[in-house]
């Protein structure tokens, strides 16, 4: 099955936390996310590490990114967060990761999450969810 990943998921491939394995397992092979995860991701990882640890890390994100499927957030896919945000009370980047994975498809894709709510909220609204 595929997957839509967010970037709470992401950064476990190169910042070590404890479910980094977990992350690591789930994350082998193709994936896709949201336009907004590379902002998300490449501030985490400035947040948790400096210097070559940071270099290291940022070029295998970029390198994973190159052949990541990526969702634009185009008009529709703005849209459909505002409502999801709306309906689900999630916060806004969290609203962008549900209203990209739904371009794909929920039937087609699990959503991977390690952060609670978010996987909480894709729940509610009938998404299988890996991870959290």
């Amino acid at each position: 099955m595929s997957l839509y990943v967010d970037a709470s998921a992401v950064v476990k491939l190169y910042v070590r936390e404890p479910e980094s394995d977990q992350a690591a397992e789930l994350l082998r092979g193709q994936w896709a996310s949201g336009r907004h995860t590379l902002v998300e991701v490449r501030r985490a990882l400035t947040q948790a590490l400096d210097g070559p640890e940071l270099r290291v890390a940022r070029d295998r994100f970029a390198s994973d990114w190159e052949v990541t499927s990526v969702v634009e957030l185009d008009e529709g896919v703005c849209g459909t967060a505002a409502e999801l945000a709306e309906s689900t009370g999630v916060r806004a980047l969290d609203a962008l990761h549900l209203a990209a994975a739904e371009v794909l498809g929920r039937h087609e894709r699990s959503f991977v999450t390690f952060d609670q709510r978010l996987a909480a909220a894709a729940r509610s609204i009938g998404w299988t969810v890996r991870g959290a």
